[in-house]
């Protein structure tokens, strides 16, 4: 499925530099992020955490474009993110489907800005999509007849199939029962970092510090508003990550003990 040319593995795709965002309360400028850089790799699957309010989601707002930062700038690679871009894809944790539209059509809404493609080429894509993400078989049922994490599939087959660089996910598993937010992150490293997909990094905003343990390479922790970042933890637990053990659990407490 992937398009993008090779990069090798450890190079830095994603560059967060001094970034600063206020937003103007009346005259009085109101600071959101203070001073915040990070960086995230190929194949790294890169964890923000914070306080509850902190900026978290809106960082992934400035990194994917929608956002433009006061100050400071973001990079993939090379090329500074000046607006939205196709390489760069943000996946919402209330899924954001289209309930009159199948699942294949609700990926392929996802495609429709793409005028290089051929009707046949973006099918063939979405297909691809949904076929990696498990949902092959379901591409003509509407969303009101899926499960939560079904929706939350589609959701990501939709991000995959515009065979982005970076894929960015924003809580993607709060709004889920919890035995279903369970088997969809097991799944989520090997799902988007693998041959089969144009990812080459993922950036997750979570607050929960469990699933950030079980997921993350690398956990970035922002400050309380407005939001520096406090720490930076490697985490080089192997998978697949046993959440009972001594050792996932000291892992956990250092996190929390950035986060007090």
């Amino acid at each position: 499925m992937s398009s993008q040319p090779e990069v090798v593995a450890g190079t830095t795709i994603v560059t967060v530099d001094h970034v600063r965002l206020d937003y103007h309360k009346e005259k009085e400028p109101l600071p959101v992020l203070a001073d915040v850089s990070l960086t995230s790799a190929k194949d790294q699957l890169v964890a923000v955490t914070g306080p509850s309010g902190c900026g978290k989601s809106t960082l992934l707002r400035i990194i994917s474009g929608l956002i433009k930062p006061t100050s400071g700038s973001v990079r993939v690679l090379d090329s500074e993110v000046t607006g939205p871009r196709e390489d760069i894809s943000l996946v919402f944790q209330n899924f954001v489907l289209l309930p009159w539209r199948s699942a294949l059509e609700n990926v392929l809404f996802g495609l429709s800005a793409k005028k290089d493609l051929t009707d046949e080429q973006k099918r063939q894509k979405a297909e691809s999509a949904l076929e990696i993400t498990g949902l092959q078989g379901f591409e003509s049922v509407y969303p009101g007849e899926l499960s939560g994490g079904m929706k939350q599939r589609v959701g990501v087959a939709r991000a995959l199939a515009t065979e982005p660089r970076v894929m960015l996910l924003d809580e993607p598993f709060s709004s889920l029962d919890d035995l279903t937010a369970e088997r969809l992150r097991m799944e989520t490293h090997s799902l988007l970092i693998n041959p089969m997909t144009s990812v080459q990094t993922v950036i997750l905003v979570s607050h929960n510090v469990e699933e950030i343990i079980e997921l993350a390479d690398k956990v970035v922790v922002l400050s309380p508003r407005p939001a520096h970042v406090v720490g930076e933890l490697t985490v080089d637990i192997p998978r697949p990550r046993n959440k009972k053990s001594d050792e996932f659990f000291r892992w956990v407490d250092k996190v929390y003990s950035l986060l007090s």
